[in-house]
């Protein structure tokens, strides 16, 4: 066989952030002190209550097939949480559980797409949208936003991006990479154009509990009958509980999407594991103060981040009202050809080459002349990062 890889895999590209990240782990390996505001993901280990929560689960030998959609007790469990903290009635029959958020947006593309559906996805977009939708053999749409506008995309530009192909927009509200979240305004003009033009919302919330400053976010299924009918809401246990490995997430929407994706996770997965749903069930029924404890913290590293940031002329930002990532401009770095940085990746380069901080370019998300930078990390460090970062831009500015 001449080719032995599957054209939609071969066009699928691997993440630009991965020769940065196996830079970083040498610089490790090599017993350098490497500050990483890369990882999108939360320091702190999973709470003991989940973790008891497993270990039950085990004592009680939970350890075989379960339902296809997930643990009839955790559907429940979730369907209760949507009720109380959405305002959305759900049925547990029209709840999927699967193995982390990412698969049920997986699962849910691949259960809606067609060959060559368009599917339209706002800029900056968290990484794997887009190879998701080439892997369920549709076609990535991506709009431009504007930064004026926080980079949030308007009704207008939706309509605009709509053709006779178009079957799904991508909505993530909190956004990944700026923290910027979509008002209830911004949500009804968009659920207009969807129910209008009858298309579905694939509505990304997983980072709905890290909103601050008194902020709230609103599900876009929550504005009415129609557009709900029209969404499939995504969420999941990895960022509010700090169960990353454990792979959790859970999918809500219209009855007759739900029970297609049940076939398509019946055949491919069966059922996430039992063990890590039972640990779910009791990280929703005994939340108590553990998740607020943990976004107090991500608040104070927020706080501590943006004070650094305001210090350096050179670097602006989008204000972070919710997520643990802040978006940072360096248009002015990259207009100048400052040591000759041309993009975020030639600064996250030399910043990870000469001292040693981890950022995440812009290029990633499809936006330019911006990084990402994530205060899943101690306050300590990104105090010591941000020295690190202040040599850099002195260094390269006293080149220019």
């Amino acid at each position: 066989m001449s080719n032995r890889i599957a054209k939609r895999v071969e066009d699928c590209i691997d993440s630009m952030t991965l020769k940065l990240s196996a830079r970083a782990k040498a610089f490790k390996d090599a017993g350098e002190r490497v500050i990483s505001f890369g990882t999108g993901e939360p320091d702190f280990t999973t709470p003991d209550y989940i973790c008891e929560g497993g270990k039950a689960a085990i004592d009680q030998r939970h350890t075989k097939y379960d339902a296809v959609a997930g643990v009839a007790a955790l559907r429940k469990a979730i369907a209760d949480k949507f009720r109380a903290d959405n305002g959305l009635d759900y049925s547990a029959d029209e709840i999927i559980v699967c193995s982390g958020a990412k698969t049920c947006l997986s699962v849910a593309l691949q259960t809606l797409l067609n060959p060559g559906d368009e599917v339209i996805i706002p800029k900056p977009y968290w990484v794997s949208y887009t190879e998701m939708v080439k892997l369920a053999g549709g076609v990535p749409v991506l709009v431009d936003t504007k930064p004026e506008n926080q980079f949030k995309m308007t009704a207008r530009e939706l309509e605009a991006a709509i053709t006779p192909k178009t079957r799904v927009l991508m909505l993530n509200t909190p956004v990944n990479p700026t923290g910027v979240i979509y008002s209830r305004e911004d949500l009804g003009a968009i659920a207009q154009v969807v129910v209008k033009n009858d298309i579905i919302v694939l509505s990304d919330e997983i980072y709905e509990e890290f909103v601050y400053d008194g902020n709230k976010t609103v599900s876009i299924a929550a504005l009415g009958d129609d557009i709900k009918n029209n969404t499939i809401v995504i969420n999941g246990f990895s960022k509010t509980f700090a169960m990353t490995g454990w792979r959790l997430g859970y999918a809500a929407g219209p009855r007759d999407i739900i029970d297609a994706m049940k076939k398509v996770q019946g055949h491919n997965i069966s059922h996430p594991c039992t063990i890590a749903q039972y640990a779910g069930l009791t990280a929703l029924l005994e939340k108590g103060e553990a998740v607020a404890q943990m976004i107090a913290v991500f608040d104070e590293r927020r706080r501590a981040m943006m004070a650094r940031l305001d210090k350096l002329a050179d670097l602006s930002y989008i204000y972070p009202a919710s997520t643990f990532y802040i978006f940072v401009d360096i248009s002015a770095i990259i207009k100048d050809n400052r040591n000759d940085i041309a993009s975020g990746y030639d600064f996250s380069e030399g910043l990870l080459e000469e001292y040693k901080v981890v950022t995440v370019p812009g290029e990633a998300f499809g936006v330019k002349n911006h990084l990402r930078f994530c205060f899943t990390t101690s306050v300590e460090d990104i105090q010591e990062g941000f020295d690190r970062i202040e040599a850099f831009l002195a260094k390269i500015n006293q080149k220019a």
